[in-house]
Parts: structure tokens; sequence; C-alpha cells
């Protein structure tokens, strides 16, 4: 009989490692992307001179904008 509470001690503590160790990993990971966004304004300014635009500072301002509240989303 003791047997069994051990097993099921160890399958109980596993399941709780593993969603802590997720919520943490996701608070971690979000505050991270937060702190350092994927894409910066002179990235955003490459990638359009490379498409053949010629950015305005309004233009990547509007599109930095326009990201953030999709990322918040």
């Amino acid at each position: 009989m003791s047997t069994l509470w051990v097993v099921l001690i160890a399958i109980v503590a596993l399941l709780i490692g593993i969603a802590l160790g997720f919520f943490i990993a996701r608070k971690y990971m979000m505050s991270y992307l937060k702190k350092n966004p994927p894409i910066n304004e002179q990235m955003l300014r490459t990638l359009m001179m490379q498409m053949g635009q010629k950015p305005s500072q309004k233009k990547i301002k509007q599109m930095m904008r326009a990201m953030n509240n999709n990322q918040e989303k």
C-alpha cells in the first residue's frame, strides 16, 4: 500500500512541476519579448528600403504602433 502512495505522490508532483514550469516559462518569454521586441524601427526601415519604398519617419512610427497594438492583443 505504501508503494502506491509513493507512485501517486510522484505523479502528482510531476504534473504540478510541469504546470508550474510552463507558466513560469510563459511569463518569462512574455516579459522578454516586451523588453526586446523582435523588430525595431531600424529593421523596419531596412525592410521597406529593400522592398523599394522610401520610408518616412511618420510611416515607420505608424507601422511600429500598429505592430505594438497587434502584439498586445
